[in-house]
């Protein structure tokens, strides 16, 4: 025995205990570990859907107390005017005869936007999904909330742009989450954050 009170057969123990976790870290067929993600992006998700959220509907709140009824206001002259109007189709105003098929898709994007968001990892997927999920929560309370009816009530539109369709906060918060979701999976960038290259 040695100095260290360590016997041939503790030294020998002890590497053996060394190289299984050298084993174990390295993973199955030799390979390092994959780096860790760090956090989940859920709170940035959740903050810019609340944003978004939290703006149509004050939005709605003040077009339909002030203006709704009234003239449009010229916002840019003729190319931009504020002119509320009750949407029960979907964003621009397609599909009016399919109200409650529309609520069923705005409910169906939510559930999915929240089972991705137990893997997200990528601050910029997070705010893309932030924005889908704050613009289809936005126009869902619509649905729900508004007339004629649960689950038919016609969504308020009110920016109007010449020759365009009259859209709201919560479309343009659903097309921006879209435009970037499509850009990122063209970088390759998953949402949890890791890069692939087809």
């Amino acid at each position: 025995m040695d100095r260290t009170g360590e016997g041939p057969d503790d030294r020998a123990a002890g590497v053996a205990e060394d190289a299984q976790r050298g084993d174990e870290q390295r993973g199955e067929g030799g390979q390092s570990p994959a780096p860790a993600k760090g956090r989940r992006r859920i709170p940035v998700l959740v903050a810019v859907a609340a944003l978004a959220l939290v703006l149509d509907l004050v939005s709605k709140l003040v077009v339909v107390a002030e203006l709704e009824n009234h003239a449009p206001i010229e916002v840019l002259g003729s190319w931009l005017q504020l002119n509320v109007i009750r949407n029960p189709g979907a964003a621009f105003g397609v599909g009016e005869a399919l109200t409650i098929v529309l609520t069923v898709i705005a409910a169906t994007v939510v559930v999915v936007i929240a089972r991705i968001a137990r893997k997200l990892y990528s601050t910029p997927w997070a705010i893309a999904l932030g924005l889908l999920l704050g613009g289809a929560c936005g126009n869902l309370t619509d649905r729900i909330f508004r007339a004629p009816g649960v689950f038919q009530g016609a969504v308020v539109d009110f920016i109007a742009p010449r020759h365009f369709a009259v859209f709201n906060l919560a479309d343009s918060a659903i097309v921006c989450g879209g435009i970037l979701i499509v850009l990122l999976s063209f970088r390759g960038l998953d949402p949890d954050g890791t890069v692939h290259r087809d």
